[in-house]
């Protein structure tokens, strides 16, 4: 071969090495960009939540002073925390946990109990029910709440816990996300559980339950951050505070007269941290099971 040869292919080597190195720098600036407009938010909530000064903060709005505080404070988070009087987000908070820990805990039993009768138990018109379970999720869910209020008030349940907690346990989006995974477990698994004696129940409490991590976190990560943000449900079902999440605690603090931005700001801060930590503790699964899915489509 000859230098020239030599010459022009070392040429195209560097040239492709360049553009390479130009693309990696185009990448990293867009997801630079992309994590700065998503974070920037989120660290100006936390800024706003540790000053003092509620006409500071508004006056801080639109500067970059909105995101730098000189003498930062836990003032706000002390005051919000409280478990009773006229700021007592710390009651609320309480409630929400509740909300959420009850209907994560319910909704993973009954959903995946639904999921794995479809995939593997012995039903009749199982393609019927699961085509009528994803039809079901095609319904908005503001087109069924006006009914839905109207039951649950006949039947003495509103401003409580259970109002909010039981017409979202079972869910045909998180039905079918089980389904899908329990379908995708080999056969061979279920017949050699049927030969060892074991009955469907065993079967799916025992192989089938601790084989499904992946969906579980999936699940506990849509749920909770589905009951989290609830707003719509809890305003029309709750009139006291025994049972009011944070959601419409803080919506109905901001429709006050005077607006304490500093403690609305530390209010929020303890709204985000419940649904971030639940999304810490299961994110290798979850990150696992659509990387999973994908590579399966």
């Amino acid at each position: 071969m000859s230098d020239l040869a030599l010459s022009a292919m070392n040429a195209e080597a560097k040239r492709e090495r360049s553009a390479a190195g130009s693309l990696r720098i185009v990448q990293t600036a867009c997801i630079f960009v992309i994590a700065l407009v998503i974070i920037s938010p989120l660290f100006m909530l936390v800024i706003a939540s540790l000053k003092d000064d509620r006409f500071q903060i508004l006056a801080d709005m639109g500067s970059f002073r909105a995101f730098w505080v000189s003498n930062p404070t836990l003032s706000n988070f002390a005051e919000v925390g409280n478990l009773s009087g006229e700021l007592a987000f710390g009651r609320y908070l309480v409630n929400s946990l509740i909300i959420l820990a009850s209907t994560v805990s319910a909704g993973l039993i009954v959903n995946s109990m639904a999921g794995f009768v479809l995939a593997w138990g012995s039903l009749r018109g199982r393609a019927l029910i699961l085509s009528l379970v994803i039809a079901l999720y095609v319904i908005p869910q503001e087109s069924i709440i006006m009914p839905l209020v109207i039951m649950v008030s006949r039947a003495g349940m509103t401003d409580t816990f259970a109002v909010q907690i039981v017409p979202w346990i079972a869910s045909p989006l998180y039905i079918y996300l089980f389904y899908q995974f329990f379908a995708q477990l080999p056969k061979e698994l279920f017949e050699a559980a049927q030969i060892d004696g074991a009955s469907v129940f065993r079967i799916y409490r025992s192989i089938f339950l601790p084989l499904s991590l992946p969906a579980l976190a999936t699940v506990s990560i849509l749920m909770g951050i589905e009951t989290w943000n609830q707003y719509l449900w809890p305003i029309l079902v709750t009139q006291t505070d025994y049972a009011r999440p944070i959601s419409v605690a803080i919506a109905t603090f901001f429709g006050q007269d005077s607006i304490y931005w500093d403690r609305a700001m530390a209010a929020s801060v303890l709204m985000m941290l419940p649904i971030l930590a639940l999304y810490l503790v299961f994110q290798r699964w979850f990150v696992s099971s659509f990387v999973g899915s994908a590579v399966k489509g």
